[in-house]
Formats: C-alpha cells, structure tokens, sequence
C-alpha cells in the first residue's frame, strides 16, 4: 500500500504541472485571432487530423526509427569504448586527445560532411544523431569505469575472476549509475540532432515537416508538430526513467541503506 501511495504521489508530480500549464494555455489562448498564435484548440484539432493521421505513417514513424538507430549505436560505442578508454591508462593516453579534439566539434556542422559520405538518406541521419549522442556516454562510461572501487578489483583479481566475469560482475555495475547518467543526457542531444538532421536535405521526418508547413504558412500544423516533439521527449524520459529504476534499483537501496 505504501509503494502504491508513493508511485501515485510521483506520478502526481510528473503529471500535474504540464497539465496545469495545458489547461492555462487552453483558456489563454480560446478565441484566439493571432494568426502565427492560434488557440491550443486549434492546435489539438491539427494534431489529431494532421498528425496523428496521414503524417503518422509518413513522418513520424521514419523519425522515430532514426532515433533509435542512433541512439542505439551511440549507446554501444560509447559503452564498449568507454570501458576499454577507463580500464586501461595507456589507451587513454594516447585517446585523450583525439577525443577532446572531436567532442568539441559541435554534430551539426558535421552534416554537409556527412552528406558528401553517406548521402541524404537515413545512414546519414543516423550518423547525425550517434556522433551527438555518443559523447555524454561516452565521458560518463570512462569516468564511471575509473570510479570502480580499487579494492573490489583487487578482491576480484585475489578470486582469478577471468577478464569477462570481472568486466560483468564488477566494472559495468560499479559504473551503471554514471553510465546511465550519460545515457540520459545523451536522449535528449538524440532528439534534437533528429530533427536538425531532417532539415537538411529531407523528404520526411518531423524537421522535414514542421519546416515546410512553416514555409507553406500552415501555422497550426506546425505548431501541433512542436507540441508532437515535446510529447515524445516527455514519453521517452518517462520510458527511460522506468528502465533506469528497475535496471539501478539496487543501487537506490544501496544508497537508501547508507543513509539510514
């Protein structure tokens, strides 16, 4: 009964101030004569018909594939490469300073290199989105790698664990709590370079859209795909912090305990 009272109350925090704003922005906005500002009403009719209709299928389902294509293979490279840079110092060395190098180069000036390479189809997206996203999981795996308590590698070594049981029983869980901390920020960066990739050189997805219902002065339409974008930034936080609560539960006991 408490572990319901205490998932009802959080859900009651997550959900009640976007639905306070909606329903301030639902009132503010009635009647609304602004032809660039129309009525949230308005806006809700435009995404029913418009997006959640013909454009489902036609661009937000490619958006959506994209996004997890790159998400997904930034997810493993910085992982994997994460944990090879943090386990071994020489490899650092010599990695360091390539990877300050181009972590500094922001991923949308990539994209017309990248059009030159992969075209204009859906790898180069995907790269768009990885090459952004792959940092903060990166920079999180080395340095939740490094944290790993010396003493549990030494007791590991001590039991002659082999090199895969230590890299799974003890380096990836020491670590998980910052892996997923860069996991996280790096949905957010996936995103947005979705959408920046999509404005370039497109024929679909959410930024091909919402840019050519702006130049074609479909106002409502482009708003409702606004409001589309920030629906699945809030879905997909609230999917994340799901898996990231099963997935670390042991560590937020962990935590609790050392605190009582």
């Amino acid at each position: 009964m408490t572990w319901l009272l205490r998932r009802a109350t959080s859900l009651a925090f997550i959900v009640g101030l976007p639905l306070v704003v909606f329903v301030a922005l639902w009132f503010g906005t009635a009647g609304s004569t602004n032809f660039y500002l129309p009525s949230v009403q308005v806006i809700m009719d435009a995404l029913a018909s418009d997006w959640l209709g013909s454009r489902l299928g036609d661009d937000v389902l490619p958006s959506l594939e994209r996004l997890a294509m790159g998400y997904l293979l930034a997810a493993v490279l910085g992982v994997g490469l994460g944990v090879l840079v943090g386990l071994s110092r020489p490899v650092r060395q010599v990695l360091e300073p390539v990877l300050e190098f181009f972590r500094a180069i922001p991923p949308p000036v990539l994209v017309p290199v990248l059009i030159l390479f992969a075209g204009i189809g859906t790898t180069m997206k995907v790269l768009v989105i990885a090459s952004g996203a792959l940092w903060p999981i990166l920079l999180n795996s080395v340095e939740g790698v490094r944290a790993v308590d010396p003493v549990q590698l030494d007791t590991a070594r001590c039991y002659r664990f082999s090199r895969r049981t230590l890299l799974r029983r003890v380096v990836l869980p020491a670590a998980s709590p910052q892996i997923f901390a860069g996991l996280r920020q790096a949905l957010s960066i996936a995103i947005i370079l979705m959408v920046i990739s999509e404005m370039f050189a497109a024929t679909n997805g959410l930024g091909f859209a919402i840019v050519q219902l702006q130049r074609s002065f479909a106002i409502p339409e482009m708003w409702a795909g606004i409001v589309l974008l920030g629906l699945l930034g809030f879905v997909l936080s609230i999917l994340f912090r799901f898996v990231e609560d099963r997935v670390l539960a042991w560590h937020r006991g962990l935590r609790r305990a050392e605190r009582s």
